[in-house]
């Protein structure tokens, strides 16, 4: 289970370096495989290729009705590799798809990684914690 942030800045030519709590359970679990694709929030997900497996045969089982969510989950996803030093490529198409150029966040959530533009999240993060919370946590005792 992959929790907990982490800056992160891409080099020139759009790799990041995964941070090293990560590596270990990603090269014993996933052999260095990974899977990045567009998230409906402006993100991208990064999923270990295990767990994208798994995500894969779900958005393939939607109905019809789904499939332009198909599209943007499928069509955009991109299988990488972390290389000898932890790095992985970004494509320039998902970079700009998420408003990556430079600096970024990678945030555990669970069984993949959310991959967002840095003032992005920034941003989205103060406005949500400005609004009410959702009825879900009405009753969660903190």
């Amino acid at each position: 289970m992959f929790q907990g942030a982490s800056s992160l800045s891409l080099d020139a030519k759009g790799r990041l370096s995964v941070p090293t709590r990560h590596r270990d359970v990603l090269s014993a679990t996933a052999a260095g495989q990974l899977t990045i694709t567009k998230h409906p929030h402006g993100c991208l997900m990064v999923f270990p290729r295990p767990e994208w497996e798994k995500f894969r045969e779900r958005i393939g089982q939607l109905p019809m009705s789904a499939q332009w969510w198909k599209r943007i989950f499928l069509g955009n996803a991109m299988d990488v590799e972390m290389d000898a030093t932890g790095r992985v490529l970004v494509s320039p198409e998902l970079r700009e798809a998420a408003g990556i150029a430079k600096d970024a966040i990678l945030l555990g959530m669970g069984n993949h990684f959310e991959l967002w533009d840095k003032a992005t999240y920034d941003a989205q993060e103060a406005q949500a914690m400005q609004g009410e919370m959702p009825d879900v946590f009405k009753d969660f005792s903190f």
